[in-house]
């Protein structure tokens, strides 16, 4: 039988939506259909079961599952404040944000701040985030917020006495099998990523260090973005999932902890969000049209997507470097909304 995931993805390649992408579509354990197509970048090696691809802000649901370890060990609750853990916010309008708020895009910080254009220092894009104006009242309002998540991975950091890559780690990827998801490759690792943009502040094509302009002034490890993950890995993130945050002989966090983080957070407001997850609004939702109304999941910058429908059972993973050479690049979402359908309309994607 012919894929038709495959199909879909092989044509927006022709397209030069992407030079590669790899999916995984299943259950908690069965892999419906998987694969990998293209090159690195444009002219180079094929993409393989061992590329490494910038997750951009897919990062961050799995920084939220690190933050939920905590709550659920005691470290944390979702309604402390910033200025309880980060006494540089104290006497700050943003002193009383909260944990919650935070997770679920509600604080009131803007998004979309390119601070990397006039911040050379990680210290720098710290202070820029504390000092910027709120864009509406906390609570009442959801906006897509990076510099939310960056002030939550400090929270983590202090709460936990480690380094954000160090606890993400120790709580959720270990725990889960991914090895090969991590902050910061190594240097002889960078030729096996997918390269993404060709960035005129870089001086060139980015390959094998962070897309994310705003990471790599950070250091390349924030709460925002920064993880590098090979399919196999998010393929087992997307089963353990629908396990219940279980595996075979582990537990990245309990049924109740999984239900409270999933659960819709935001539906007296315009967009659907939980504690760390989008979840699937109305209409033109990354997860498609066919995916449950309990379906959650995030969608990354640089082309990546895992989506959940625990009441199906069902996970969709895709992962493409839609921005190389160029972000100037719209194709993505609907061929995203196309894989959904088939994942999570027509178990098996196949014709």
């Amino acid at each position: 039988m012919t894929d038709r995931i495959e199909e879909i993805l092989r044509d927006a390649q022709q397209d030069r939506t992407f030079s590669c992408a790899a999916w995984s579509v299943g259950t908690a354990d069965r892999i419906d259909s998987a694969g990998v197509i293209g090159e690195l970048f444009w002219g180079g090696p094929s993409a393989d079961a061992d590329t490494l691809w910038d997750l951009a802000s897919v990062t961050k649901p799995i920084v939220a599952m690190a933050v939920m370890a905590l709550i659920q060990d005691g470290r944390l609750t979702l309604d402390d404040s910033v200025g309880l853990h980060l006494r540089e916010y104290r006497g700050t309008d943003k002193e009383q944000l909260t944990v919650r708020q935070l997770l679920t895009h509600t604080s009131g910080f803007p998004g979309g701040l390119p601070m990397y254009r006039w911040c050379a220092s990680r210290q720098a894009v710290l202070d820029e985030i504390r000092g910027v104006s709120l864009k509406f009242a906390p609570g009442t309002d959801v906006e897509y917020s990076s510099q939310g998540f960056i002030v939550l991975g400090l929270i983590a950091e202090l709460a936990a006495g480690m380094p954000l890559d160090e606890l993400v780690r120790c709580t959720v990827t270990g725990p889960a099998g991914m090895p090969a998801t991590r902050f910061r490759l190594d240097p002889a690792d960078r030729a096996s990523a997918a390269a993404t943009e060709d960035c005129p502040w870089r001086g060139g094509v980015v390959q094998g260090t962070v897309h994310d302009e705003n990471a790599e002034v950070l250091g390349g490890v924030a709460g925002h973005a920064g993880l590098f993950a090979s399919l196999t890995d998010l393929q087992m993130l997307g089963q353990l999932l629908c396990r219940g945050a279980r595996g075979e002989d582990t537990e990245v966090m309990s049924a109740r902890t999984l239900a409270t983080m999933i659960a819709p957070a935001t539906d007296h407001l315009r967009l659907r969000r939980s504690l760390g997850w989008q979840g699937r609004d109305p209409a033109m939702s990354p997860a498609g049209d066919l995916a449950g109304s309990g379906t959650f999941g995030h969608t990354g910058f640089t082309g990546t997507t895992v989506w959940v429908d625990p009441d199906a059972g069902r996970y969709v993973v895709l992962l493409t470097n839609r921005v190389h050479p160029t972000r100037r690049n719209g194709q993505l979402p609907r061929i995203r909304r196309l894989v959904h359908n088939v994942g999570f309309g027509r178990p098996g994607g196949t014709d």
